[in-house]
């Protein structure tokens, strides 16, 4: 990797132990930035952790859970003994029930929306402190195409998402002032254990591949270099974008 755009910044990125979210960790490591990943399993933590610094990158890890405040505080916590925070990427979501979103428990749905939205709304509330500290604040979300054209087997799973891209908007236009700026991605179908019932061999996989014009699946680096630029100064005048990352998946609202 031979930019160093994120020289002397810290991030935090959640669900960061394998997939989009571990890409996006080692990218912006190798990018120079200081990076905190989390997971709620230690074993990944520690996992993750060590293949980081055997690359000679610069990584702390802690376990956490989002939806627990006593987690996420930990994770600020971390970010201030390294010396501030100027990086935050939610990643962490969830989705404990396949099916229609009418069909869905409402178990299912408090837990897919405290996941995936409330505690995205509130890990950026609580980094405000710390990111009106930088002198470049970034928030970035992980959305989905789903936000968009919603998967009618994740059909709580796409609202979720789909509401991810209004509090990217309206946060965006809130902390402009404070050049912080606020901005999603939104991941196509990518090859991770996430996604493994799509991009299995199958008749999923083969309908999914039909709908994406570039012919295969993404893979988690496709994503890692978005969030780069978003959490670099080349994109410093970027916010308030909910950015498709799909192969040419259609996406639209």
């Amino acid at each position: 990797m031979s930019l160093k755009r994120l020289v002397g910044k810290t991030a935090i990125v959640t669900a960061s132990t394998d997939g989009i979210g571990f890409a996006i960790a080692q990218r912006l490591a190798r990018e120079g930035a200081k990076v905190i990943v989390s997971s709620r399993k230690a074993a990944n933590v520690e996992e993750a952790t060590r293949k980081l610094t055997q690359e000679g990158l610069e990584a702390k890890g802690l376990v956490c859970h989002v939806a627990k405040q006593e987690d996420r505080r930990k994770l600020f916590e971390e970010a201030k003994k390294l010396g501030g925070l100027d990086i935050l990427v939610s990643n962490a979501a969830v989705n404990p029930e396949v099916g229609g979103v009418l069909d869905c428990s409402e178990n299912a749905w408090d837990k897919i929306f405290e996941t995936n939205l409330k505690a995205s709304y509130l890990l950026a509330k609580e980094a405000l402190p710390l990111l009106k500290e930088s002198k470049a604040g970034r928030i970035i979300f992980v959305s989905s195409i789903a936000a968009f054209q919603p998967f009618n087997l994740l059909g709580a799973y796409s609202v979720s998402k789909t509401a991810l891209l209004g509090l990217t908007k309206a946060a965006a236009v809130q902390l402009a002032q404070e050049n912080i700026t606020v901005n999603s991605v939104c991941p196509g179908v990518i090859e991770t254990r996430f996604s493994a019932a799509i991009t299995q061999e199958g008749p999923a996989r083969e309908v999914s591949l039909s709908q994406i014009p570039m012919g295969r699946f993404g893979v988690p680096d496709d994503v890692s270099g978005s969030v780069a630029f978003l959490a670099s100064d080349d994109g410093s005048y970027v916010t308030g974008e909910n950015l498709v990352i799909s192969g040419g998946m259609p996406s639209r609202l």
